[in-house]
């Protein structure tokens, strides 16, 4: 009888198990949290961007985690594994050969023992930030946060503390919005590198320690051969990240999250912002405050991202640009963006009713160096005077005018603003125009508020400049509205008019190109910072000096306006680095004149080049093109200067 007994609740036992295992089997690998959002793209349209995001304009970003140990820059643990890659170099260089000492071995390096959350967040709050980002967990597949899901995380190893949990303490201390990014989603694909060999040397054919199944965990296992997009086909995949970004979203109560990329996964990252969505109204009583950003078209149901890089005119939908002040990833060769870039940045991307979130480059052990902390001084200087035209602002019915043309989109961020110019933002009554340079004579124009042909409608009944004490004098003509400026400049980098008036229209202006004026010596100088440049071609900087690049298109090309005095012939010389031999023509100089590239030695080695001779026969103000003369032929160039010399 206890013999029937026992096989009675055995076979009980095993129903019941069997039943507890087909509804687990069954659960929505998926679950979004009860709301109104589902996970489609019709439901999501209802998503309203919050207003603490549209007033805070300005965010800084800890782009940082054992990355950084090397201080060799970004990618390290996919370049570490790529013969050819300088990451590669540098760790056979200084660590040995990945199969022997892999990114496993350099996650314990990193102990951040310098890092001082409360003490950081008190300089970015003071530097303009109104919200902090804190990197999550990069490509490389290390949580940054209590990762319960993942025991590659930074509270097991490495510092062996939350450091999302820390920042977001400090960013509440002082009054910020907290979010995270989160670069997980494509880092099943691009750490696949970490299961390779090398292909030649001593070491040809054994297996970087990514093969070996015991650190799985860390370098995922070996994708399919066809599985090489950014975002994984593999389910077992999409439910891992789904898991544990579910996991930092219900544990953190997040402002913010970032996405490196489009949605990932298709469906199953719809299911992840309807679940954002959801959990962000529970938490906050009813009321949708947490925002989703993520590097694909919006349409209002998240928040559009560009890395590095700018729309080309105002968004309709709020949007983000990415952008750090070096590279993204302590980098000990790279220079820091000089402050004038990150304001003209700010500026450009406000009046385009977009926000900035600016990466500050962090050391391995946490701190800053001191010039960065020197420019966030000059920062907090420069929001202190001008954030009434940042803060809370909205964008004009223009977003600015002047000089610069440009193409909005990803990877499109380096522009040299003039004084020329302007960019609009408005708040209330007052209208803001923010002058990206100092006038030489001391008098802006704004074409933009000129009465040309009847247009520029409304009244302006006064302009002050922020930081000034005092009404300023203007008066309003056909060329633009004309304000003489104070004596003193009340900060440096840009300045801000504060108009008052009433009914403002804006008259249509064309965007115009910087004059090239020839020297008393007769010498004429064709910079890069000076061109319009037609097509893809756009001025960078580099070395500390600008020159035309992205000149990979033979339709591509830059002009210049010219205004000659002294007529006569020329010698003609070029600052131009690139690899293949090419051939370049200049047009408009009274005579045509095709000159031959010869192979160069790489785009960082510039060569003064004579390039020929040219006759003005007048003068007057002219356009001088320089373009491809072969399409067949054309191979890039990076073009610093064009120099015309009088020949004696």
């Amino acid at each position: 009888m206890k013999k029937q007994v026992k096989w009675c609740a055995a076979v009980v036992a095993a129903v019941v198990g069997w039943g507890v295992s087909s509804q687990a089997q069954q659960a929505d690998p998926y679950p979004v949290a009860p709301g109104p959002f589902q996970g489609t793209m019709d439901s999501l349209k209802g998503n309203k961007c919050p207003e603490w995001f549209r007033d805070a304009k300005f965010g800084i970003w800890a782009h940082w985690g054992p990355q950084a140990v090397p201080m060799d820059g970004d990618w390290y643990a996919r370049g570490m594994y790529e013969p050819g890659n300088k990451h590669y170099k540098y760790h056979l260089e200084n660590y040995g050969h990945p199969s022997v000492f892999g990114y496993k071995d350099i996650i314990p390096l990193w102990k951040a023992e310098k890092f001082d959350p409360e003490r950081l967040m008190s300089l970015y709050k003071k530097a303009g930030a109104k919200y902090f980002v804190s990197m999550a967990s990069h490509h490389d597949n290390f949580s940054l946060w209590d990762d319960k899901f993942h025991k590659w995380n930074a509270v097991n190893m490495g510092p062996k503390q939350d450091i999302v949990a820390a920042w977001q303490k400090a960013a509440k201390k002082e009054g910020l919005r907290f979010g995270v990014s989160e670069h997980l989603g494509a880092s099943f694909t691009w750490f696949q590198s970490a299961h390779r060999s090398d292909k030649t040397g001593d070491k040809a054919g054994v297996p970087y320690d990514g093969a070996d199944p015991k650190y799985a965990d860390l370098y995922h296992k070996a994708a399919d051969p066809n599985d090489k997009g950014w975002y994984s086909n593999n389910p077992e995949w999409h439910q891992e990240w789904y898991k544990r970004i579910n996991g930092l979203v219900s544990n953190y109560n997040l402002d913010l999250l970032y996405t490196d990329g489009g949605i990932p996964f298709g469906d199953v990252g719809l299911k992840m912002v309807a679940n954002i969505y959801n959990t962000s109204i529970k938490n906050h009583e009813g009321k949708l405050e947490t925002v989703y950003t993520t590097k694909q078209k919006s349409e209002g149901r998240w928040i559009e991202d560009l890395e590095r890089g700018v729309m080309p005119k105002i968004n309709p939908d709020p949007w983000q640009t990415d952008t750090s002040i070096g590279d993204w990833y302590y980098n000990r060769n790279w220079k820091f963006r000089p402050v004038t870039w990150n304001i003209h940045m700010l500026c450009d991307i406000v009046a385009k009713n977009g926000n900035l979130l600016l990466n500050v480059v962090q050391r391995p052990d946490g701190s800053l160096d001191p010039e960065v902390e020197t420019m966030l001084g000059e920062m907090a200087t420069w929001i202190g005077i001008n954030g009434e035209a940042i803060y809370s602002t909205r964008p004009w019915k223009v977003y600015g005018e002047g000089a610069v043309r440009f193409k909005g989109g990803n990877f499109k961020e380096d522009f040299n603003y003039t004084a020329k110019d302007i960019r609009y933002t408005t708040k209330g009554d007052a209208l803001y125009a923010i002058l990206l340079g100092w006038p030489e004579d001391g008098k802006a124009v704004i074409r933009t508020l000129g009465t040309k042909e009847g247009k520029g409608a409304g009244e302006i009944t006064g302009i002050t400049m922020l930081g000034n004490s005092g009404a300023l004098a203007f008066k309003r003509t056909d060329e633009g509205l004309v304000v003489t400026l104070p004596a003193a400049k009340p900060c440096q980098y840009a300045f801000t008019l504060k108009i008052a008036g009433k009914d403002l229209e804006p008259t249509e202006v064309q965007m115009v190109s910087e004059v090239v004026k020839q020297a008393d010596n007769g010498i004429i100088t064709l910079r890069a910072a000076e061109a319009d440049p037609k097509g893809n071609v756009k001025s960078e900087s580099k070395g500390g000096q600008d020159n035309l690049g992205f000149w990979d298109n033979a339709s591509d090309y830059a002009e210049w306006t010219v205004d000659v005095k002294t007529a006569g012939e020329f010698e003609v010389t070029a600052s131009i680095s690139n690899n293949g031999a090419s051939e370049l023509m200049l047009e408009g100089i009274g005579n045509k004149l095709t000159a031959k590239i010869p192979a160069g030695t790489g785009w960082d080695n510039y060569r003064t080049l004579s390039l020929g001779k040219v006759t003005f026969a007048q003068t007057g103000k002219r356009t001088i093109a320089a373009k491809p003369a072969n399409a067949q032929t054309w191979k890039a160039i990076n073009l610093r200067w064009v120099k015309l010399t009088p020949v004696k």
